[in-house]
């Protein structure tokens, strides 16, 4: 086993590590990235996904990974989880568990789906969420975040909503949001201000920053400062950052040459970098994948590679538009 650092999250009391696992490929046949079907291939019944993603599990906890990340949404992927913990027989915190609530996957287990994930964050969706979260995850459920908070659902002004998870955070459980889009940086400022009581209701915040899309950085900086705990998901850019991705060439490439790892290392430590990032999730769906991406916590990359990586970076609404396009595999 590894011995990978821990760090606090924020104020929520929880100790991570610096990288962590995210479930959203694994959890469900279809999602976006690329390179799932040479890596995924034809197989991806449950039972399939299931040996998967506790293949991938097993991989991260000897490498001392202790963050995974979940979420209702990820088809099966809180499922999996809770038979992979009961199966090791873990105690919870170790790994922390993080979930979400606020979309529920309607895909039917299928990749050619026309939708595969509804978004609902009403009270209603929150209650019966928590408890499907509950049922599958138990004790060993840390963390519960707001998947993708956004000003158009009114989730951040729904008084029951945020009664209900001031309630959960009295129970012990921390509460975290998470963000996307172009609107990242104005959501988080705004969970900056939400009280309950006097007292912030957020630990967290989940949202995406990577060498193409930089737009969310300040205010994440803004929100650490505060006290939030900071996880960085996409930071490979759903699978562009990879060697599979159209980023691979140019200066991406001879500065992963130079370092003698992979794309998606030097990316990830690109993220690793930024004193505000705690957590960056590794998204792999392979257990090579998953030590490629591990390779990121030995590299440290100089100022002149770090400004010349710059010249990745995208106007945020030219990223969103593209990862909107993007077709599930």
């Amino acid at each position: 086993m590894m011995d990978v650092e821990r760090r606090h999250l924020g104020t929520s009391g929880l100790a991570v590590t610096p990288i962590g696992l995210g479930l959203a490929g694994v959890g469900r046949p279809a999602y976006l990235g690329a390179g799932r079907d040479d890596e995924l291939g034809s197989d991806r019944s449950v039972e399939a996904m299931e040996r998967r993603t506790h293949e991938l599990l097993d991989a991260a906890y000897e490498a001392g990974v202790r963050y995974v990340d979940a979420a209702r949404s990820y088809g099966l992927a809180e499922r999996f989880l809770g038979t992979w913990l009961t199966e090791r027989k873990l105690p919870p915190g170790d790994p922390v568990v993080g979930s979400k609530w606020g979309y529920t996957y309607v895909g039917d287990w299928s990749t050619d789906a026309s939708v595969h994930e509804v978004k609902d964050h009403s009270f209603g969706a929150l209650r019966r969420q928590h408890a499907e979260s509950r049922a599958e995850l138990g004790d060993h459920l840390q963390l519960y975040q707001i998947h993708s908070a956004t000003w158009e659902t009114g989730v951040l002004d729904d008084l029951a909503v945020l009664d209900e998870l001031a309630r959960l955070k009295e129970a012990g459980i921390a509460i975290g949001l998470t963000v996307r889009g172009t609107g990242q940086s104005d959501v988080i400022r705004q969970s900056l201000e939400m009280r309950m009581d006097g007292v912030r209701v957020f630990h967290t915040v989940q949202a995406t920053w990577n060498l193409l899309e930089r737009a969310a950085g300040p205010a994440l900086d803004e929100a650490h400062q505060a006290g939030y705990g900071v996880i960085i998901k996409e930071a490979l850019a759903n699978g562009r950052l990879t060697n599979s991705g159209d980023t691979a060439g140019g200066v991406l490439g001879k500065i992963a040459k130079e370092h003698g790892a992979q794309v998606d290392a030097v990316a990830i430590a690109a993220v690793l970098a930024n004193p505000w990032a705690d957590v960056v999730l590794s998204g792999a769906i392979g257990v090579d994948q998953l030590a490629s991406n591990l390779e990121a916590l030995s590299i440290q990359l100089s100022e002149a590679e770090t400004e010349a990586l710059m010249e990745l970076t995208e106007p945020s609404g030219t990223y969103w538009s593209r990862r909107q396009a993007e077709r599930w595999t």
